[in-house]
């Protein structure tokens, strides 16, 4: 699955709101009913689904994020706080890595930086995405980690709940919790990645969690994305 992320060269956006809008849209392509049997994207979404669900993330700003809006794939925005830009990323169908259509193939992969700092300004959403304190990720593999993270959350989730995320417009909050928050907590999605770009082997490097009290059933697998 390719996302685009754009880039305002003007007013700085805030890596946070990248990770989040990354998240949504993700959730948002899967739970689209163009996704569901029988709809025009089902058997691109099925088959990279029974993959490993690998995201790319890329930058555009201009007319080339002008541009991709043609391609099938759903968008979603995240408002940043005064002085900051909306982060806005697109998620494409998944599609081959190999040929890719020439608006996507020619946009940058590698830099993707942005601002890094501050909270979130999501208040009590549905699913909380949680980023581990012992790594350093660029705003790129966060973008993605958290979009595996959202992923993950819907499948493993139960229909009340995941009708309960959708009402809410698919909103996620991503925290940064400190090292011994980090080490205390257990949560239902554990994302593992394998190690084949940033990272040195696999490593945990988001958590994610939903509705402020739900337990799920002892004895359960945690969900991994490797």
């Amino acid at each position: 699955m390719q996302l685009v992320v754009r880039r305002d060269r003007h007013v700085p956006t805030r890596e946070i709101d990248v990770a989040e809008a990354a998240a949504r849209a993700v959730v948002s392509l899967l739970a689209d009913e163009r996704a569901a049997p029988g709809g025009p994207w089902h058997d691109a979404v099925e088959y990279w689904s029974d993959d490993r669900i690998r995201k790319l993330v890329r930058r555009a700003d201009g007319k080339r994020w002008d541009d991709v809006q043609i391609l099938d794939g759903i968008t979603t925005s995240q408002p940043g706080p005064e002085g900051h830009a909306t982060a806005a990323v697109r998620a494409f169908v998944p599609a081959p890595v190999h040929p890719l259509p020439r608006l996507l193939d020619k946009l940058q992969v590698s830099g993707t930086q942005f601002e890094t700092g501050g909270e979130s300004l999501t208040v009590d959403p549905v699913v909380v995405i949680e980023v581990s304190p012992l790594i350093e990720l660029t705003s790129g593999k966060l973008a993605a980690q958290c979009g595996h993270a959202a992923q993950l959350a819907w499948e493993a989730m139960d229909a009340p709940i995941r009708r309960r995320w959708r009402a809410d417009g698919l909103r996620v909050r991503v925290d940064h919790p400190d090292p011994v928050a980090w080490a205390a907590a257990t949560r239902p999605v554990s994302v593992v990645d394998a190690g084949f770009t940033e990272l040195d082997g696999p490593t945990e490097t988001v958590r994610a969690r939903w509705m402020p009290g739900y337990r799920w059933p002892a004895g359960d697998p945690e969900w991994r994305n490797r």
